[in-house]
């Protein structure tokens, strides 16, 4: 089952994934082959779930507190930081439209 340009194009933008090598374009046919095992799944008369625990009362436990004060040492495993704040990598890149790019993968 080969994945077209235009759903490769779309999982992009979603996933912020650049699919432009084979072997990327290859893992994803395998994880649809994969999900498309659920489909084998008889599921009649069974009800959607929001959670396999939905039938059980969960209860929060208390929150203590045992260590504090320690964000010296919280940051320095920051690989980088702006004043006491970790930096983190910047999201949402837009990715280039398709009819933009210069490459995609072959037999896709």
């Amino acid at each position: 089952q080969k994945v077209s340009v235009e759903v490769l194009d779309h999982l992009e933008h979603l996933a912020l994934v650049d699919f432009r090598d084979s072997e990327g374009v290859e893992r994803l046919q395998k994880a649809i082959q994969f999900a498309d095992q659920l489909h084998e799944v008889n599921t009649d008369g069974v009800e959607p779930m929001d959670s396999v625990l939905e039938d059980r009362c969960l209860y929060l436990r208390e929150d203590d507190v045992t260590e504090g004060n320690c964000t010296k040492e919280l940051l320095e495993n920051a690989r980088e930081k702006v004043e006491e704040y970790f930096v983190a990598p910047p999201g949402n890149i837009p990715l280039p439209k398709l009819e933009e790019r210069d490459t995609f993968p072959q037999g896709s």
